[in-house]
């Protein structure tokens, strides 16, 4: 048997819930890469850190908004999604263009020597193959969650509208 679907007021519970946590986990990642990037001195990927926490704080600011009965949260929601995508698919060029040999431990650099041979790649070019392998894993998996993300919101926009109207019990 087919479940009813929600009522508006808890969708709109539902909405800000998720966003909330979602933003705030941006928010800490953002900030935490950002913080290790600038250690290092690495202005590029502080500044990717930095934007990261931005989209962050747009799914925060929108939830903020639900809850104080603003529809325009529903626009921060569904804007903090693609701009978190771009600065994503930015970072993952970055990660292309400014490729660093990260440092082996003397314990496994048998076996990144023997992976590299196995493959017929010198040590160096085989990390730049595992960097390029895990850049497009990150990119497509930015692709779905992001898309997800967005779509999840964009189906509940008109539940959240309906909460949040004049005539509504909750507004």
């Amino acid at each position: 048997m087919q479940q009813p679907p929600l009522l508006p007021e808890e969708t709109l519970a539902r909405v800000t819930r998720l966003a909330k946590l979602d933003g705030t986990s941006v928010v800490i990642l953002g900030s935490v890469f950002a913080l290790l990037a600038a250690a290092r001195g690495d202005t590029a990927f502080a500044i990717v850190g930095l934007l990261a926490t931005g989209a962050g704080a747009f799914e925060i600011h929108g939830s903020g908004l639900l809850r104080k009965g603003e529809v325009s949260g529903m626009r921060w929601l569904l804007a903090s999604q693609p701009a978190l995508y771009l600065v994503i698919l930015g970072y993952c060029a970055l990660r292309l263009m400014h490729f660093e040999m990260p440092p082996i431990p003397e314990r496994f650099q048998e076996a990144f020597e023997l992976s590299a041979q196995q493959v017929g790649l010198s040590v160096e070019d085989y990390m730049r193959t595992l960097n390029r392998v895990s850049v497009q894993i990150l990119a497509i998996a930015s692709t779905i969650y992001q898309g997800i993300m967005t779509f999840y919101y964009a189906k509940r926009r008109a539940a959240v509208e309906a909460a949040l109207a004049p005539d509504s019990s909750i507004a």
